[in-house]
C-alpha cells in the first residue's frame, strides 16, 4: 500500500461534450472510484481543467496511463503533495 491515501490527477482537456463521459467511463470500466471531481474551463474555454480525487492504490498507475491515452485529454499530472480543502469545502457547503 502507498504511503499517500489520495492523490489528485490534474486533467487538461478538450472542452466539448461527452468528454466527462469518457473519463467517467474509463475509471467505471476499470473498477475505479473517483472519490470527487472538480472541473472549470481555462483560458478561451477551448480547454477545461479537470480535478480527479482518487484513492492512491495499486491502480492508479494503470488509470493514469489509460487517461494519457483518451484522445481528449492534453496533460495529465498526479499530485501526491496536494491540499484537498477545496474538496472537503464542497462537502461541508452541501451539508448547509
Amino acid at each position: 500500500m502507498n504511503s499517500v491515501e489520495n492523490v489528485i490527477i490534474e486533467l487538461v482537456v478538450v472542452n466539448h461534450p461527452g468528454v466527462m463521459s469518457h473519463i467517467t467511463g474509463l475509471f467505471a470500466r476499470r473498477a475505479f472510484n473517483l472519490e470527487g471531481i472538480l472541473c472549470s474551463r481555462i483560458g478561451t474555454g477551448e480547454e477545461s481543467c479537470m480535478y480527479l480525487l482518487v484513492k492512491n492504490d495499486d491502480k492508479l498507475e494503470q488509470i493514469v496511463k489509460q487517461l494519457e491515452k483518451l484522445y481528449d485529454i492534453c496533460k495529465v499530472t498526479v499530485h501526491d503533495d496536494y491540499n484537498a480543502h477545496v474538496f472537503d469545502d464542497i462537502q461541508k457547503f452541501m451539508e448547509k
